[in-house]
C-alpha cells in the first residue's frame, strides 16, 4: 500500500503502521518536511507554487524530476498532487495500452467534471520512444499534468518533444546530515517508531554510511535494525538500536571508517597513493574498505578518474577511457555490481605505467598565465574570417599544417614573450616513450634545426 493508490485518490489513505513500510509512513506530508532540496523549494520557485494549495491546476506545467534514488522524487509528486486526482504508473510494468487507458480516463473526466489528473510515471527512462510519444497529446493539451521521475539524464533518455514541453527539475543527492535527520525523525515521530525503540549515535552514523544518500534505503535499514533490537528485548522494554542491530539487519560489518573525519580522508589518500605506487593489492584493499563502509561508489569512480588523468596520463592513455567507462557503468548499475566495474578500473590503473607529465605541464602553463606571461597572439595565427581582418594583417603568412610534410608546419605558435618555452616533458614510460620520440623530432623541426622529413 502506498500513500496514495493508483486509482485516483485525492487524499492520504489511513495506513496500518504494523503492515506499512517505515519509508511510506514517514513520507513528508508537507514541503517543510522535505529534506535536501532547498534549491527547488525557495519562495516563489515553480515547484513551491505548484505544491502550495490555491494554485490553479490549469497553470500547472508537466514536470521531469531527475535525481538519484531516494532523494524525494515520488514524495514531491505526491505533494504537487495535493487534493487533485492522482494516478501512478510504473514504467517497469506499464505498457502503451496502460498509458493510453490512463490518458483516456483523464480526458473524459476533465471533459465531464473539469477534474484535472496528475499522472505520475516513475522510472520514465524505461519507457520506449513509442510509450513516451503516446504521452505527447495529453501533455500538449493539458489533459493531464505529467510528473515523470528518472534517475538517468533526461537529455539522453527522454524524447525531445516531451523534454521541451516539461519543466526539468534536478534533485541533489541528500547530504549525510539530511539523512541523519530523517532517521532521527523516524525514531522520534509517532508515525514512525516513537516509543518503540531508541537509537544510539553510532548506529545512526552507520545507517547513514550504508544509505549512501538514499533516504528510502536509510529508513528501510532503520526499520530492519529496529526489528532486530525488538527481537532481543523484554516485553515492556524500549530497546536501543545499536551498531550490532544494524549489522544484523543488513549483514554488513561496521568497518571503522568515519566519513566525516580522519579515517575517511586517510583511506581515500591510501587508495589513491596505492594506485599511484602500482600496488594493486593495496589499492583493492582500500577499495573494499570504502565499499564495505557504505561509501558512494560514484565518489570512488570520480577519484579513479582523477588518478587516471593525474598519475597514469600519457603513459597509458587508455586508462582514462577505462575510468570514464567505469564511472558511467557505476552510475547505471549501482551496487553491488558496481564493485566489479570499480575493481577492473583499479587493476588497470594500478598496473599501468605512470606519468604526471601532462598534469605538471598544464600547471606550469597556468602559472605563466597567472604571472602575466601571455603576450599577443602572432598575427598569422589570428582570426582572419571576418571582413577587414586582411587589412590588419591577420592570417597573412599562415601555413596550413595539412599542406606541410607530415602535417607539421614550421612557424611561430607561441607569443613572442614565450618563444622557446617548454611545458610538456614526456617520460620514457609506457606509450609516452613513443610520444617523447616523436615530440623531439617535431620540436627540432619547429625550431628549424631539422628537415620536415625527419618528423615522420
Amino acid at each position: 500500500m502506498d500513500l496514495f493508490d493508483a486509482g485516483g485518490l485525492t487524499s492520504p489513505v489511513r495506513v496500518d503502521p504494523a503492515h506499512t513500510p517505515l519509508a511510506v509512513r514517514m513520507r513528508p506530508a508537507t514541503l517543510a518536511e522535505v529534506a535536501g532540496q532547498e534549491h527547488l523549494l525557495v519562495a516563489g520557485s515553480p515547484l513551491r507554487r505548484l505544491a502550495e494549495p490555491g494554485d490553479e491546476v490549469l497553470a500547472a506545467p508537466s514536470l521531469l524530476l531527475w535525481g538519484p534514488p531516494g532523494t524525494g522524487k515520488t514524495t514531491l509528486a505526491y505533494l504537487v498532487a495535493h487534493g487533485r486526482r492522482f494516478v501512478e504508473l510504473s514504467a517497469v510494468s506499464a505498457g502503451v495500452k496502460d498509458v493510453r487507458a490512463a490518458l483516456d480516463d483523464a480526458r473524459r473526466l476533465l471533459a465531464r467534471t473539469g477534474t484535472q489528473t496528475v499522472l505520475f510515471i516513475d522510472e520514465v527512462h524505461r519507457f520506449s520512444r513509442t510509450q513516451q510519444d503516446a504521452l505527447l497529446p495529453a501533455v500538449e493539451n493539458r489533459w493531464v499534468t505529467l510528473i515523470a521521475a528518472t534517475t538517468e539524464n533526461p537529455s539522453f533518455c527522454v524524447v525531445s518533444p516531451l523534454l521541451s514541453r516539461s519543466l526539468l527539475l534536478t534533485l541533489h543527492p541528500l547530504a549525510d546530515a539530511d539523512v541523519a535527520g530523517l532517521v532521527r525523525r523516524a525514531v522520534d515521530d509517532e508515525r514512525g517508531l516513537a516509543g518503540v525503540v531508541a537509537l544510539d549515535d553510532a548506529a545512526c552514523d552507520h545507517i547513514v554510511r550504508l544509505a549512501g544518500g538514499d533516504a528510502r534505503r536509510a529508513l528501510t535499514i532503520t526499520e530492519a535494525a529496529a526489528g532486530a533490537a525488538l527481537r532481543d528485548a523484554a516485553p515492556d522494554e524500549v530497546p536501543t538500536v545499536s551498531v550490532t542491530c544494524v549489522e544484523q539487519a543488513v549483514d554488513v560489518a561496521a568497518v571503522r571508517y568515519d566519513r566525516a573525519g580522519d579515517q575517511h580522508y586517510d583511506v581515500i589518500s591510501a587508495f589513491i597513493k596505492s594506485m599511484r605506487g602500482s600496488d594493486v593489492d593495496a589499492a583493492l584493499h582500500y577499495l573494499a574498505r570504502m565499499l564495505a563502509a557504505g561509501e558512494d561508489p560514484r565518489f570512488v569512480a570520480r577519484r579513479i578518474l582523477v588518478a587516471a588523468a593525474e598519475d597514469v596520463g600519457m603513459a597509458d592513455p587508455s586508462a582514462l577511457q577505462t575510468a570514464v567507462a567505469a564511472a558511467q557503468a557505476v552510475a547505471l548499475l549501482g551496487m553491488p555490481e558496481a564493485r566489479i566495474v570499480l575493481a577492473e578500473a583499479v587493476v588497470h590503473l594500478a598496473t599501468a605505467p605512470k606519468s604526471n607529465a601532462a598534469y605538471t605541464a598544464v600547471d606550469k602553463a597556468l602559472a605563466d598565465v597567472r604571472a602575466g606571461k601571455t603576450g599577443t597572439v602572432p598575427p598569422h595565427l589570428r582570426d582572419a574570417s571576418y571582413a577587414g581582418a586582411g587589412r590588419l594583417g591577420h592570417g597573412q603568412g599562415y601555413q596550413y599544417a595539412h599542406d606541410a610534410a607530415h602535417a607539421v608546419a614550421a612557424q611561430q605558435y607561441l607569443p613572442d614573450v614565450l618563444v622557446g618555452t617548454r611545458y610538456y616533458e614526456p617520460t620514457d614510460r609506457g606509450y609516452e616513450r613513443q610520444v617523447a620520440e616523436r615530440l623531439g623530432r617535431i620540436r627540432r623541426h619547429l625550431a628549424g634545426s631539422s628537415s620536415p622529413h625527419d618528423v615522420g
